[in-house]
């Protein structure tokens, strides 16, 4: 990884200072079931979450049912969702991470026999890069980062319009097959390998998706692999995206219990409840 301000996860050394990290995604499976097509759910359990009365001061939900602003920050998970050793950043320092590795033109002639492939797979380094992977919000949404080590973490909650989400979380699905490995070159002619295959995602939320993402390039004239975990979870016309990861590598035990715990808060904030501040045990 280059050393520039990063929206995913920090080099192993002050050498290779940009973080490493993005945000992302969910399978539109409307019948609720895991990101792989009828995949089984995670074997880990979603613990009932205790809610208090919402405060009439700030409601989380507008009189439409919409989200709200101080909803959408209501939703994002803390410290003590995560666990570990997991440390919130400032929202200003989240919002400026973004990933060097993520940066490159897809080699279109891999896509001997699909053109529009290596499109998809472009848009998919953008969005990442760009941290906007299910497309611009259409209404409220919030973010939120934790470090952890090397390895960052970062959630975001939003409104979408549910066409534009639904589709969205359909292309994503489509990734690991059209896009299970390319190629990526910056303008200076560095090549960069992409692999992205699915994995599962706890059965939570209306539709969700899982990826795992490995970018092996060259970062500070060293090789380097950055590796991201990202899962998305549609709950209503609302969408949860939890990117995660590293140089040292994936963080998937961590964007699995995000999306629990996220999907909990988001759940009591659209009931029109303050999510509680202890998320509770999961089994």
């Amino acid at each position: 990884m280059t050393a520039r301000p990063s929206r995913t996860v920090r080099l192993l050394s002050s050498a290779l200072a940009a973080g490493a990290l993005l945000t992302v995604a969910a399978c539109s499976d409307e019948d609720g079931g895991s990101a792989a097509s009828d995949v089984a759910a995670s074997p880990v359990a979603e613990r009932s979450r205790a809610a208090s009365p919402l405060a009439a001061k700030s409601p989380t939900v507008s009189p439409a049912g919409r989200l709200t602003a101080a909803g959408a920050r209501a939703a994002l998970v803390t410290e003590a969702d995560l666990e570990d050793d997991w440390a919130q950043v400032s929202d200003k320092e989240a919002a400026s991470w973004r990933e060097s590795l993520l940066v490159g033109k897809v080699d279109v002639a891999e896509f001997l026999t699909a053109k529009s492939d290596a499109a998809d797979c472009q848009k998919l380094l953008d969005t990442l890069y760009s941290d906007d992977l299910l497309g611009k919000p259409s209404g409220a949404g919030a973010l939120r980062g934790f470090e952890q080590g090397d390895s960052r973490l970062l959630q975001q909650v939003a409104a979408y319009d549910k066409v534009a989400l639904d589709e969205s979380l359909a292309w994503l699905k489509t990734l690991p097959t059209e896009c299970d490995q390319f190629t990526a070159t910056d303008d200076t002619g560095d090549e960069r390998t992409v692999q992205v295959t699915e994995t599962s995602v706890p059965n939570v939320g209306d539709a969700r998706q899982g990826l795992h993402i490995t970018v092996q390039g060259t970062a500070a004239d060293a090789p380097a692999t950055l590796t991201l975990d990202v899962a998305v979870v549609r709950v209503g016309t609302d969408a949860i995206t939890v990117t995660a990861g590293g140089l040292a590598g994936g963080e998937d035990d961590s964007v699995e219990r995000a999306v629990q715990q996220g999907t909990a808060r988001l759940k009591d904030v659209q009931a029109g409840r303050t999510p509680s501040p202890d998320p509770g045990g999961i089994d």
